[in-house]
C-alpha cells in the first residue's frame, strides 16, 4: 500500500511539471537608465566592455524574496535605481537589485525581463546567469510545493532553450570563487546567502537530471 501511494504521488509530481504552464509577462523598468547602469556593472565588476548588456546563460540561480507579497516583491526589482535601505549595495554600484523570473506562493511565474538581459541578482555570476526568484521564505511564509513545482518547469524550459550547465541555490555563489565563470574584480565583495534552501535546490535538480547538469564546485 506505501508503495502504491508512492508511486501514484511520483506519477503526480511527474504530471504537474510536464504540464504546459503560462508564463505571464509584468516587466520591470528597463530604461535608459537602467541599461546604462548594467553596461556599467559588466565594465566595472566584470571588466566587460558591451554596447548592450546581453548574457549568455551558463545557468540558473534558484532565490527567494524573503518579501512576503507578490507585489512587494514586484516593486522591490523594479525601479532602475537602489532604493535608499540598500546602502550595502548602493557602494559597489546604483543598478537596483531584479531578477528574470518572480514566482508567486500559489506557483504563477513571471517575467520580469527578458532572459538575455543582465539582472543583478549573483555576485560575480550576474553575466551569465538566468535568476528566478521566489516570493517569500521567511519562517512564516516558506516556500510552496507549487512554488517548487513552478521551478522544476521553469528549468526545464530554460535548460531547453539555451545551453545551461548549472543550477545552484544562491547560498551557493561563493563556491565558483576560483571557477573561470567567476568574474567578480573585487575579493571583498561579497553577501552571506541562505537562499532558497538546500532542500528546495535538491528537489529541482533531481526533478531535472535528465539535462545531466555539471556539480556544483566543492570548496578546495
Amino acid at each position: 500500500m506505501k508503495k502504491t501511494s508512492l508511486l501514484l504521488g511520483l506519477a503526480a509530481l511527474f504530471v504537474a511539471c510536464s504540464v504546459q504552464r503560462e508564463i505571464v509577462d509584468i516587466p520591470i523598468i528597463f530604461d535608459e537608465q537602467r541599461m546604462e547602469l548594467t553596461k556599467e556593472y559588466l565594465l566595472n565588476r566584470y571588466n566587460l566592455d558591451q554596447e548592450t548588456p546581453e548574457i549568455t546563460p551558463k545557468m540558473v540561480v534558484l532565490h527567494w524574496t524573503a518579501i512576503p507579497s507578490l507585489k512587494k516583491s514586484f516593486e522591490a526589482f523594479n525601479r532602475s535605481t537602489l532604493p535608499n535601505w540598500r546602502p550595502d549595495l548602493e557602494n559597489v554600484s546604483g543598478l537596483n537589485v531584479s531578477s528574470h523570473f518572480l514566482v508567486d506562493q500559489d506557483g504563477t511565474i513571471y517575467r520580469l525581463m527578458p532572459e538575455t538581459l543582465m539582472a543583478r541578482h549573483t555576485i560575480g555570476l550576474n553575466h551569465c546567469a538566468i535568476g528566478i526568484e521566489n516570493v517569500g521564505g521567511t519562517e512564516g511564509m516558506p516556500l510552496t510545493k507549487a512554488q517548487l513545482r513552478s521551478n522544476i518547469y521553469l528549468v526545464n524550459y530554460l535548460a531547453s532553450k539555451y545551453d545551461i550547465d548549472y543550477v545552484i541555490g544562491h547560498q551557493e555563489y561563493t563556491l565558483f570563487e576560483n571557477h573561470p565563470l567567476w568574474l567578480e574584480v573585487d575579493d571583498g565583495y561579497r553577501t552571506e546567502k541562505t537562499d532558497p534552501g538546500m532542500d528546495f535546490v535538491e528537489k529541482v535538480r533531481k526533478a531535472t537530471k535528465k539535462f545531466n547538469f555539471k556539480p556544483v564546485p566543492s570548496k578546495p
